[in-house]
């Protein structure tokens, strides 16, 4: 019995920087929630400009990619099915509005999340936020 093979789905999330805040998207589709902004790679396109444009689709802004922070893959991040996401800090710039499958954008602080985030990502923040604080990676992300 020959069994095709199956690969997980790559996608981009973009940790975007603001006045110290980060920026996250309110879902349209399920699963609902917080997000972070973010999207699946297109054939030919690459990780890079593939973050740029899920970022202005989501939220209107234009993106400085700052560094990529770290690849995601737990087979359980995302309900839906397997996928592997790299994660870029970016820097954004111009007037923060929710657009595409986003329904609402906001800003915001380590202290004021809100409660409902999906995925994987408050993991996600939480390492952001570690590294911010001058953590090293190493420390973070224990292989």
């Amino acid at each position: 019995m020959n069994k095709e093979p199956r690969n997980p789905f790559l996608t981009v999330d973009i940790l975007i920087e603001i006045d110290g805040r980060i920026v996250l998207i309110e879902r349209k589709n399920p699963p609902h929630g917080w997000a972070i902004p973010g999207g699946f790679v297109d054939y030919g396109e690459s990780l890079e400009s593939a973050a740029r444009r899920e970022a202005k689709e989501e939220t209107s802004l234009d993106v400085t990619l700052i560094e990529q922070f770290h690849s995601y893959s737990d087979p359980m991040r995302d309900p839906r099915f397997h996928t592997v996401s790299v994660v870029f800090i970016a820097k954004g710039r111009g007037i923060l509005k929710a657009d595409d499958d986003a329904k609402n954008a906001g800003t915001f602080t380590k202290e004021d999340l809100p409660s409902n985030i999906v995925f994987d990502h408050r993991k996600i923040i939480d390492h952001y936020f570690e590294y911010q604080q001058g953590i090293n990676k190493s420390e973070i992300f224990k292989i």
